[in-house]
């Protein structure tokens, strides 16, 4: 088993001390952040979908002297 960071160390002692609904609600805390950061799309996924948009602005007649610069 790989040994616990000083940081890790110290949440464990603080949740130690807390009282048992407050344990729970640490531990709900900690599931809200998991979930959060699996539904949040990714750099990659929010560029893939502003491309099109972007697109619409970018790509027309007026603005095709700035493509050669």
């Amino acid at each position: 088993m790989q040994s616990l960071s000083k940081r890790e160390q110290d949440i464990i002692e603080k949740i130690r001390h807390l009282q048992p609904h407050q344990v729970w609600e640490v531990e709900d805390f900690i599931d809200f952040l998991s979930q959060r950061s699996r539904n949040e799309p990714t750099r990659e996924e929010f560029i893939q979908l502003s491309e099109a948009a972007f697109a619409r602005v970018w790509d027309n007649s007026e603005d095709s002297a700035y493509d050669n610069l």
